[in-house]
């Protein structure tokens, strides 16, 4: 019987850095232990997909460590005075000792990672790499260069983080170690169904937004073979269409690449919030913190933050 005691904030890095190891981050890309002390301890840890003022502000309020996927800062910064939000979220986590970790484009690539997440979601089947062949240095999460326990409010589609999420195995002992699989996965829905009931399933996977989901394509096209990638992955439709999907699901679809795209290759585009599209990656990332931490005699309770922190607020419906 393994004996526990309290973790660190050092514990949570190294299971973290495991699964989703920093040198798979892009040159550019700024992940790991962005504030805090690795010897702090930590009781809880909440996961968020940014690190805005109001994250800040919610891991204040009871946790010892914030998890996010995308980074506080991505270009060089001269100061963190509060009259930035940068440096309003700095000094928020500071004032209550929470630390603050991102593993960014590390887990978009891994697998499990972003997309296993976003895949497990849809309820895809057969889940693998969408290029076996894709070089790790790919372009990530449409970024440029610089230039456990149950949250409150649980969004739809995604589960609990104490609970172990359904497609991606634990990171527990036995579990297979993680591997880098380069950005987007594919698989294949239990059967084939109509694009608008595809858009559907989207809709009640992901949480809700107000851009909602959107697609090119006939209403009634048929779609099985499904490609996926959280974040903004339109640069990969000729992939996913090399690998016979019918659809790609991403995010921040532009108007003059998805009209090339759509032009170029006979698929379908669903295009979701990039916050929603990532979202179901918080769940999965925090079982395995819990579960390694397990692995270590070292416990911790995750949750996931409800907090909405798409930029877009407002939709009104043309006529």
């Amino acid at each position: 019987m393994v004996s526990t005691r309290v973790a660190t904030v050092g514990d949570c890095v190294a299971v973290l850095e495991e699964a989703f190891p920093p040198a798979w981050a892009q040159s550019w890309d700024a992940v790991g232990l962005a504030v805090g002390d690795p010897e702090a301890p930590v009781t809880t840890v909440l996961f968020a997909v940014d690190p805005t003022v109001e994250v800040a502000v919610e891991a204040a309020a009871g946790a010892q460590l914030l998890v996010t996927h995308h980074p506080l800062f991505l270009r060089g910064i001269h100061g963190v005075a509060e009259t930035g939000s940068g440096g309003r979220v700095v000094a928020t986590l500071i004032r209550a000792g929470v630390a603050l970790y991102t593993a960014h484009t590390n887990a978009d690539v891994a697998d499990p990672g972003v997309s296993d997440a976003l895949a497990a979601a849809l309820g895809l089947r057969q889940v693998g790499p969408l290029d076996p062949a894709q070089p790790a240095d790919a372009q990530l999460d449409g970024a440029q260069a610089p230039e456990a326990q149950a949250p409150e409010a649980q969004a739809p589609g995604v589960e609990p983080a104490g609970a172990e999420p359904a497609g991606v195995e634990p990171a527990g002992e036995g579990a297979a170690a993680p591997v880098c699989r380069g950005l987007g996965r594919i698989g294949e829905l239990p059967e084939p169904e109509p694009l608008e009931r595809f858009c559907a399933r989207v809709a009640r996977a992901l949480p809700a937004t107000a851009g909602g989901v959107r697609a090119t394509g006939a209403a009634d096209r048929l779609v099985r073979r499904v490609a996926v990638c959280g974040g903004s992955g339109g640069e990969l439709a000729g992939a996913a269409r090399a690998a016979g999907a019918d659809v790609l699901v991403t995010a921040d679809g532009r108007h003059h690449h998805v009209l090339d795209t759509v032009g170029e290759h006979p698929i379908a585009v669903v295009d979701v919030a990039h916050w929603a599209s990532e979202w179901p990656w918080l769940a999965h990332a925090a079982a395995r913190l819990e579960a390694g931490l397990r692995t270590r005699g070292r416990t911790v309770s995750a949750s996931v933050s409800a907090i909405v922190t798409d930029p877009w607020r407002l939709h009104v419906p043309s006529r």
